[in-house]
């Protein structure tokens, strides 16, 4: 038996039916994520990590960052802006989110547009982080090449000795972005693979209307 025949799995699951989906995804992304949280079999599982895709000149670039927040109808991040995510999303601001929880045999998948936070919102957040977080943010030139370890350790030891005792400054080049959806596709596993998959499309003449269809799986 091959590795894959090992470690493949069955969804056993009560599936996902219509009536189960509120007509708002917004609400319904709060249900399973909650869900997520509650049922997490540890920490180490990260039920806010995500993995986020972008796309330049028909390449697409994905790399796994963590949800920090999911209010007024987006789902907001923190990066270097001159990273190479931040340049990308800077440059083509559609994106993709998809969310994995094998524990729950669930998926989200999220589509829309990124814009930057304010720079006050990025402050806030920048500062209710921990301390060694911020020093670390200030001191990463994010994607760019890096001689040795020693040399980001020292960055961040003489940041820390010049802010000592003093607020870490929020970088210019690090805040959030907030992506506003225009699809969601909710994701349930089911037996033989017959899985139960529903997408939300925002209408084109509304903001607040959404057609919603069942997909093969």
């Amino acid at each position: 038996m091959n590795v894959f025949e090992e470690i493949r799995k069955e969804y056993e699951t009560r599936g996902l039916d219509r009536q189960d989906l509120s007509d708002d995804p917004f609400q319904q992304f709060d249900r399973w994520f909650k869900e997520a949280v509650e049922k997490s079999p540890g920490r180490w599982t990260e039920p806010n990590a995500m993995t986020l895709s972008t796309c330049v000149d028909n390449s697409v670039t994905s790399r796994t960052v963590l949800l920090k927040e999911y209010e007024d109808r987006q789902f907001v991040f923190f990066t270097n802006y001159d990273s190479e995510k931040g340049v990308q999303l800077s440059k083509n601001p559609s994106a993709s989110l998809l969310f994995h929880w094998p524990y729950l045999g669930r998926q989200i998948r999220i589509n829309g547009t990124v814009e930057r936070t304010s720079r006050e919102h990025s402050e806030k957040y920048f500062h209710s982080r921990p301390r060694g977080a911020q020093l670390g943010a200030s001191a990463s030139a994010q994607s760019t090449e890096l001689g040795s370890r020693e040399h980001l350790d020292d960055l961040r030891k003489q940041l820390d000795k010049q802010h000592e005792g003093q607020p870490v400054p929020l970088p210019d080049s690090w805040g959030g972005f907030g992506l506003r959806p225009n699809r969601f596709e909710f994701w349930q596993g089911r037996l033989d693979r017959l899985h139960d998959r529903f997408q939300f499309s925002l209408n084109a003449d509304s903001n607040d209307s959404w057609e919603i269809r069942r997909l093969f799986p």
